[in-house]
């Protein structure tokens, strides 16, 4: 008999088994129902706020489609005449009138330009603040920041007093280029060199958050990433067209939907840069709107025209939904 038959098995313990789920003990919600409980503690957390946004947003939104349906004048306005629903006629005069058509693409190419700039400028000056020392990143955030902070009416009128025909700085400054001459040139004598001014003004206060906010997007890059793309031979635009954006593409696209409604939404630059009073070829939807309301004195136009003006900027949100919904899927 061989050895390999003397040899007692060895007994294998059997397996363990999980023990039994413990009984809903009697005055004790079950399982499901706890997790249906916890479920609810964020909404509720959440109430406050959101009865705040209700008041706040909730209420000027239903009255404002409220008036854009009603004849609404001077005389509803103080109470000697009711107000009278005349059903779309406010939207079928609006969206009748070509001066509204003009307006509507002129607020398109002026917030088209303001993001396009923002973005650009933003992105270059974010790219180089990574390539800095420390204290001349920290300088540059604090100029930023400053910037940022500043009040609107304060910038606005910085840079009406910057491009003043008169005494302005810019124009003394470019004049001492070789072959110009623009002492004494008004900025404001034609619309498109006007909201170029303005357009500058918006970029200028919009690129802060820009930077900030994509420099800290680029810290998130890993570096292994871009020093493996530049051994597979890609230059400082490979890595920035197949490394960096893509990773920055989420970041991209609020902050370019941000601007879009932002620059849609442009009113203090324009109104106080023309004094209180715009011009035709200065107009854009939110000062069209106010002077429909409350310098023609025409509540339910002016409704109808700031109602039509949400709704395109319903359609940017519904298109950024779209895009970080698509990111989301591909992740």
């Amino acid at each position: 008999m061989s050895a390999a038959n003397t040899t007692t098995p060895a007994k294998v313990p059997p397996p363990r088994q999980a023990p039994p789920p413990p009984p809903d003990t009697p005055g004790r919600p079950p399982r499901r129902r706890r997790s249906a409980a916890g479920g609810a503690v964020p909404w509720g957390l959440l109430a406050p706020c959101l009865l705040v946004l209700v008041v706040v947003l909730g209420y000027p939104l239903v009255r404002l489609v409220t008036l854009s349906f009603q004849k609404f004048g001077q005389s509803q306005l103080w109470g000697f005449q009711p107000a009278e629903n005349v059903g779309f006629d406010n939207f079928a005069t609006v969206l009748g009138d070509s001066e509204f058509w003009v307006v509507v693409v002129r607020t398109i190419v002026f917030a088209g330009g303001s993001v396009l700039f923002t973005m650009v400028i933003g992105m270059l000056i974010a790219l180089l603040l990574q390539r800095v020392s420390g204290w001349v990143k920290t300088l540059v955030n604090i100029a930023l920041v400053a910037s940022w902070g500043m009040p609107v009416i304060v910038a606005t009128t910085v840079f009406k007093w910057l491009f003043d025909s008169d005494y302005g700085v810019f124009n003394a400054l470019l004049s001492k280029l070789p072959g110009v001459d623009v002492v004494g040139h008004n900025w404001f004598a034609s619309g498109p060199q006007g909201l170029a001014v303005i357009m500058l003004l918006v970029v200028w206060g919009a690129v802060p958050f820009v930077v900030i906010t994509l420099g800290a997007g680029l810290t998130q890059v890993p570096k292994e990433m871009e020093e493996a793309a530049r051994l597979d031979g890609a230059g400082a635009w490979g890595v920035l067209r197949y490394v960096t954006l893509p990773i920055l593409k989420p970041i991209i696209v609020m902050l370019t939907t941000l601007s879009v409604i932002w620059d849609m939404g442009v009113f203090p630059q324009v109104f106080v840069m023309r004094n209180g009073h715009p011009e035709a070829e200065f107009q854009v939807l939110t000062t069209y709107s106010y002077d429909k309301a409350f310098v023609v004195n025409d509540y339910g136009q002016g409704s109808a025209i700031a109602l039509v003006t949400v709704l395109l900027l319903l359609g940017v949100v519904a298109v950024y939904m779209r895009q970080m919904l698509k990111i989301g899927e591909v992740e």
